[in-house]
């Protein structure tokens, strides 16, 4: 596809799906595209965590919790070629992926409050301009009137192994064990649960490159900017 015709996207890609179906790298890779920015919620939500676990405050503790995260500056770029998280003024790219965050990124990120925070934050960056958005909640809180949602999905093996692969982990099985409490407690969270949006393309990525992927989506956008021009 001309890489000219990108320029003809304005508006916001949301782009939902549970870990290890290629989201993140999915997400990069179609904003450089579309010439668009990126935001990866899931890296404020992990942030959220480290503040939390930094002020040895209990992720279980909902109430605790939100006033850590009120009084703590989540910051993230949204050029898809240089990515930073940071809290507070320093830079938390490597603790925002331990297996500490991970562990507490859940229970931190079902709170309520912590979603408001955070999600008034995300749709102000949105609001700059072309965006390509992912995490778990976007088409259906965050932006529900973008004008691509797609829903990303693998088969259970699929994300354990790619997961497996990116953590540097050999035990495939507890991996989708973890998963698999992950997708529970996300998606049966009282705030913003996840779940396919209303209106959302589903693409099942378990026998898709990363470019295939990423060629489909290009290709969905253009068509929804396309629609949206004849509007």
């Amino acid at each position: 596809m001309d890489q000219s015709d990108a320029f003809r996207f304005r508006g916001v890609v949301a782009l939902d799906g549970p870990s290890g179906t290629g989201k993140s790298t999915v997400a990069r890779r179609l904003a450089q595209r579309l010439h668009a920015q990126y935001l990866d919620t899931g890296a404020m939500y992990r942030a959220a965590a480290v503040a939390v676990l930094d002020a040895g405050v209990d992720p279980g503790d909902p109430v605790a919790v939100a006033r850590q995260v009120e009084a703590s500056r989540i910051e993230v770029s949204t050029d898809p070629r240089n990515l930073h998280t940071i809290l507070d003024g320093r830079n938390v790219d490597r603790q925002i992926r331990d297996a500490a965050t991970t562990t507490a990124v859940s229970p931190v990120s079902a709170v309520p409050a912590v979603r408001e925070r955070l999600v008034a934050q995300q749709r102000s960056i949105i609001s700059g301009g072309p965006t390509v958005a992912e995490g778990r909640d976007i088409g259906s809180v965050v932006w529900p009137h973008a004008e691509l949602k797609v829903y990303l999905t693998a088969r259970e093996d699929v994300r354990a192994r790619r997961r497996a692969g990116e953590l540097k982990l050999a035990d495939v099985d507890q991996v989708a064990a973890s998963l698999r409490r992950r997708d529970q407690l996300d998606s049966s969270r009282a705030a913003s649960p996840l779940h396919r949006p209303d209106g959302a393309a589903e693409v099942d990525t378990s026998d898709l490159s990363i470019d295939e992927v990423v060629e489909l989506l290009v290709g969905l956008a253009l068509r929804a900017a396309s629609a949206a021009d004849r509007a």
